[in-house]
């Protein structure tokens, strides 16, 4: 790597390895986890496949994830890292109470709230379903949803106490686990889903009836068995890392005040950007419910649904989970100790320098997604319920890829803002992009034609991520004195020229196999997928080199040289 590239990521403070070093094993954990993750939603399509009947599981399922963000994601993602550090480095004992009292408060509130979810789990699934789910002739689809909610809410607490100790982990320099451990739950699901296809087998195609009473079981507490084992294959790790759990319940003039006041802001952050995404829910819930009648019970339908949106949203973030999540995982903790220092030259640098590396891999990757969306999504949710109605991902697919570059973008400047807890700011830019979601998402399903309701809410996404990106990166530009911003707009051209003639070349690519190739089978698919992206990726390695972008290619070095050992 270049000396510039390497001088800006790599960590100070003696914690030895650089960011992307720690990026690498936790981008190598997420790459397994994906993977596996793959085979789970596959058969997870093949069993209840994307339209109304999927979704009645998927919106049940996906709540309780939503609800633990809402209730303590927030802290706990981006406040409590810094927190943690400073403890580190200012408490006596290394700050083994703090932590310690923060596990036991955290698994206090995180059990109480799961239980009092479960109990009013009717309640909260009116808050996000349309009312098509409520009229007299639905109700089997209506207990279906209210009975997987009361099964997936105690996911609630598993996954708190598991982005908890986490945080602890990577808080201490241990960030594989964190990102190794959802593998586990994967192997949990794919064994749940293979039992449920062995008794129950696949559902009819198109199917828009609810779920028996062993089926909802099944699935629903095989998905939280799952969540759980995640959290506790990450248990022995803290004892590795040098932490030794003890609860604590002497939680007055320990210094948590401090923290749950910079959180005030960060939930209320949380709140909104839940509420946006509980309105893009109930009206992702509409383009299922609706197109398959007013009965519930009709016969087939072409509606784009809540399966739709947010299986494509999984598919297109791969490149966002394994690189972004990765790097600003590693960088935060080094972000901190600058700006405890002060040194916002140095937070300005390292902000510029993550923000470079992140983009020169996501923007290609990106471009070249509505390219192959359509052998994409039948090659990873075609198969037995969702054989025939995999290409309705396509467009929503391709939609988000453009949604997700400014989305990196917005995210990476707000782990600037956390670094130098400044989370009102952060909640008044999130304001204004959960805003612009409502809004947009709005405006564009009023009247919409059933199928493209998925479609519509992904240009809401975009716009809304747009404002986000553009506020984000000019306030923290303004706040640091400046992110290298001419450096950055000099690589954005370079990249933007590379990445166009890569995604030209891949079409072409891509034409002319679907015209000697022209099969719809998976060897077909995954032969065409294979050799449009290797020539996408060479295309753009080669151009890197040529012009110079040495974020791109001094990451291509680093992982190059990992694979090598």
């Amino acid at each position: 790597m270049r000396g510039p590239v390497r001088a800006r990521l790599r960590p100070r403070g003696g914690d030895g390895g650089s960011v992307l070093g720690s990026s690498a094993v936790m981008a190598s954990g997420t790459v397994v986890s994906r993977l596996s993750g793959f085979v789970r939603n596959g058969m997870l399509m093949a069993a209840i496949g994307n339209g109304l009947h999927g979704d009645v599981f998927n919106i049940a399922n996906t709540v309780p994830n939503m609800l633990y963000i809402l209730l303590a994601g927030g802290v706990f993602n981006a406040v409590l890292v810094p927190q943690l550090v400073r403890a580190q480095k200012t408490d006596a004992d290394g700050g083994e109470a703090y932590t310690n009292r923060v596990i036991t408060l955290a698994g206090l509130f995180l059990a109480g709230a799961s239980a009092v979810l479960v109990v009013l789990a009717p309640l909260l699934m009116h808050l996000f379903l349309d009312g098509s789910y409520f009229t007299s002739v639905c109700t089997d689809q209506r207990e279906s949803v209210f009975a997987f909610a009361r099964w997936c809410l105690p996911q609630v607490f598993f996954y708190g106490m598991f982005v908890l100790v986490g945080q602890v982990l990577n808080a201490r320099g241990s960030f594989g686990p964190m990102m190794w451990a959802p593998i586990v739950n994967n192997v949990v699901a794919v064994a749940v889903l293979a039992t449920y296809l062995g008794v129950f087998g696949a559902a009819p195609r198109n199917a828009t009836g609810g779920y028996g009473g062993g089926q909802e079981a099944l699935l629903g507490l095989g998905s939280t068995v799952g969540i759980a084992a995640q959290l506790l294959v990450l248990i022995p790790y803290l004892r590795a890392a040098g932490f030794h759990f003890r609860p604590r319940f002497d939680f007055r003039n320990s210094g948590l005040g401090h923290t749950l006041r910079l959180g005030v802001w960060t939930v209320l952050f949380v709140v909104v950007n839940q509420i946006a995404y509980a309105i893009v829910v109930r009206l992702a819930s509409s383009g299922t419910a609706q197109a398959a009648g007013a009965a519930c019970g009709g016969g087939g339908t072409q509606g784009t649904g809540y399966t739709i949106y947010s299986y494509a949203f999984l598919l297109v973030m791969v490149p966002h989970s394994i690189i972004t999540v990765s790097l600003a995982t590693a960088v935060l903790p080094q972000l901190s100790r600058f700006a405890a220092a002060g040194d916002l030259r140095a937070l300005g640098r390292e902000s510029s320098a993550t923000l470079r590396t992140t983009l020169s891999i996501v923007l290609p990757l990106m471009a070249v997604v509505p390219v192959v969306a359509t052998d994409l999504s039948g090659l990873v949710y075609g198969w037995g319920a969702s054989s025939s109605t995999s290409g309705r991902f396509a467009p929503t697919l391709s939609l988000f890829a453009l949604g997700v570059v400014f989305y990196t973008v917005h995210y990476l400047s707000l782990r600037s803002f956390y670094a130098l807890e400044e989370t009102r700011r952060v909640f008044h830019i999130q304001c204004a992009v959960a805003l612009t979601n409502i809004v947009v998402a709005l405006w564009l399903t009023h009247g919409a034609p059933d199928r493209e309701i998925a479609p519509r809410l992904v240009i809401a996404y975009s716009a809304s991520y747009l404002v986000g990106a553009t506020l984000s990166l000019t306030q923290l530009s303004r706040r640091l004195g400046g992110i290298d911003g001419s450096r950055v707009l000099r690589f954005l051209v370079r990249l933007a020229i590379a990445t166009g003639v890569a995604t030209v070349v891949a079409w072409l690519v891509m034409h002319g196999l679907h015209q000697v190739l022209s099969g719809v089978g998976k060897p077909e698919v995954l032969l065409r997928l294979a050799v449009t992206g290797g020539v996408d990726v060479v295309v753009v390695l080669v151009l890197a080199r040529l012009m110079r972008i040495s974020e791109l290619d001094g990451l291509t070095r680093t992982v190059v040289g990992r694979l090598r050992r």
